[in-house]
């Protein structure tokens, strides 16, 4: 995904989506979770629409979902890390995090730069495969990295997509450390 259209368009839709997220979370709070699905199956599938009639298609919607994580260049990695470190001084600085609304702003600026970086799968993975796994910080930070690590080598060693592999591992590991966690770490 090149070019500062493209990177503009995604920004607005990312920024639009969180408003109506927000506007929903006040209209329809027992239906939010299912919206947020149908949301994300909509936009995937006028993703492939949108990009039907291009002979490159394939790939880019490979690249958009798996991501290119061990492709990824310093100069890709920096637009991500301004993004990150304004979207932490709105959290921490401005205090957004005391705002719904300011929630759901800065998440869609960071999954939008995340998932031009890594893939949709890989960012979605990262967020929620830990934290159902654990509720102690640690152990979720535990479960990621040791499926990033896991996922990295299993794509090294037979020549995997380290995107999808890294996502399988997580899975994995989640699965394995979910069943010996302690009773009373489980919710």
């Amino acid at each position: 995904m090149n070019g500062w259209r493209t990177q503009l368009s995604a920004v607005i839709a990312a920024l639009a989506g969180a408003l109506c997220l927000r506007w929903m979370e006040k209209k329809s709070p027992d239906h939010l979770e299912a919206v947020i699905g149908v949301s994300f199956v909509a936009a995937a599938c006028a993703a492939i629409l949108l990009m039907s009639h291009d002979p490159h298609a394939g790939e880019h919607l490979k690249d958009l979902l798996v991501g290119q994580i061990l492709w990824t260049t310093w100069g890709g990695l920096l637009p991500l890390a301004l993004v990150t470190a304004g979207v932490l001084a709105g959290w921490f600085g401005c205090n957004l995090k005391a705002s719904p609304l300011g929630f759901y702003l800065l998440f869609a600026l960071t999954i939008t730069a995340s998932v031009q970086v890594v893939g949709v799968y890989l960012v979605f993975a990262s967020l929620i495969v830990p934290a159902l796994a654990a509720r102690q910080l640690w152990r979720a930070y535990a479960v990621g990295i040791t499926g990033y690590g896991l996922g990295l080598l299993a794509s090294g060693l037979f020549d995997l997509p380290a995107g999808a592999a890294i996502v399988l591992a997580l899975v994995a590991v989640a699965t394995l450390g979910r069943n010996t966690a302690p009773k009373n770490e489980l919710g």
